[in-house]
């Protein structure tokens, strides 16, 4: 199988392309960002890109795929909906009309087309376009996700939450098991996507997305 990330640095998209590269079934994994990072693994394939709006001159590294996860995402503190816009919707809609086989949208929880709340309207508007693609595709809504193995999150606020909470997590799981997941459990069910896995819906909430990677 060929797998292609897009959004490889982030949180979630570490965790997707490591969980890619353990599993036996996957032959290669090609990883899409604008900055460089280590290869270490020769399933790897790493390319940089800077203009996520037009793919067409990384079309060769992209042909053939079996799944396409788009792990791309940025917070939206402080941004208007024209800026948080371009990375959750278009390059979005752009790496699924450019990437062929099973894609998998990461997503919220709580996002919601009708929403008040921005990030939310447009990461729901994202969703349900996506869905109305004729191919298979799946949205993955993880809430809190507990990162593992040494993955770290990007954004800083986000770092000092889970450094923070940490200890919060075996409590959240058990109270809230509709709102927690790991970067490796999170992975693994990306990757049971991408082998054929054919859950009862479309959208994966935490716990679906746990039950999946078991």
């Amino acid at each position: 199988m060929k797998i292609v990330v897009f959004g490889p640095t982030g949180m979630v998209g570490q965790g997707a392309v490591r969980e890619a590269l353990l599993d036996p079934a996957v032959d290669t994994v090609v990883t899409v960002a604008r900055s460089q990072m280590a290869v270490t693994d020769p399933k790897q394939q790493h390319v940089l890109h800077t203009d996520f709006g037009d793919l067409s001159p990384i079309a060769d590294q992209l042909a053939d795929a079996d799944a396409c996860f788009y792990c791309m995402g940025l917070t939206s503190a402080g941004r208007t909906e024209a800026e948080y816009t371009p990375v959750t919707h278009d390059y979005a809609l752009e790496a699924a009309r450019a990437v062929g086989g099973t894609y998998v949208y990461v997503s919220g929880e709580g996002a919601d087309a009708d929403s008040k709340t921005m990030w939310s309207r447009v990461k729901g508007r994202t969703e349900n376009e996506l869905l109305a693609l004729d191919r298979r595709v799946f949205v993955v809504r993880p809430g809190f996700i507990q990162p593992r193995h040494g993955i770290t999150s990007r954004t800083r606020i986000y770092r000092y939450v889970y450094s923070w909470t940490g200890w919060l997590i075996p409590v959240l799981r058990r109270v809230a098991p509709k709102f927690v997941t790991s970067t490796e459990d999170l992975g693994r069910a990306m990757v049971a996507l991408a082998k054929g896995a054919e859950p009862a819906a479309k959208i994966l909430r935490s716990d679906e997305i746990n039950r999946l990677a078991r």
